[in-house]
């Protein structure tokens, strides 16, 4: 905890905070340090255990993905209160575990949207890796019915979804890309110079020229 609160900075802090991240800690050299510390995973949940953003952050690099339980993980989630935890929670630790598919609908059927996102984000994986088995018109006419009026987590997290059906799946292209013309959300997502937009008809349009161009 010494050595994280070293690593303090407080312009790194201000901008974290404009995205509701509320630590100061450069995140190269917070992976620097879990390399150094390798995989602990006593010290990850004593890490955990403290409510400090940073420690948690460090944790979820070097605990053991597969060792959770699945009430751990649900806990876990519930606890991950800053969007930087939440995603690295679901993407380094979930993912990785035998439990992420029992957890993926129980997630999306909750009440809290922030846990819903969590869901969301598993099934866009599916979506990517693991289609089989995924009702995607289903999942469509769930989006189309629910996105629009999601409170933002939750509307960033099945955005996504709709963008990855749309570009791993060309049957359901067609309809991917007009729900997204029709509810219009992120169309004016500001976008850095040479970054894709996340306003699913052009995030969709561009992938599928990448992936053209790469056949």
């Amino acid at each position: 905890m010494a050595e994280l609160a070293g690593l303090e900075d407080p312009k790194a802090r201000e901008v974290n905070e404009r995205h509701g991240d509320d630590h100061g800690v450069n995140l190269s050299k917070l992976r620097a340090l879990a390399k150094r510390l390798k995989t602990q995973q006593q010290l990850a949940r004593r890490l955990w255990e403290t409510d400090d953003t940073a420690a948690k952050l460090l944790a979820l690099l070097i605990c053991r993905p597969k060792a959770f339980e699945r009430d751990e993980l649900d806990t876990m989630l519930r606890q991950a209160r800053t969007p930087k935890v939440h995603d690295w929670l679901v993407n380094y630790v979930v993912k990785k575990n035998p439990h992420a598919e029992e957890l993926r609908p129980a997630w999306s059927a909750d009440p809290d949207p922030v846990v819903a996102s969590a869901g969301w984000a598993l099934t866009t994986e599916r979506v990517a890796k693991k289609p089989e088995g995924l009702d995607l018109a289903k999942l469509l006419d769930v989006i189309e019915a629910e996105m629009k009026g999601a409170p933002e987590r939750l509307q960033w997290a099945m955005n996504h979804c709709l963008a990855q059906i749309g570009i791993e799946h060309a049957e359901h292209r067609a309809r991917a890309l007009d729900i997204g013309e029709r509810l219009e959300v992120l169309k004016d997502y500001p976008t850095s110079p040479g970054c894709t937009s996340p306003f699913a008809p052009i995030w969709i349009t561009e992938m599928v020229r990448r992936q053209h161009e790469r056949l």
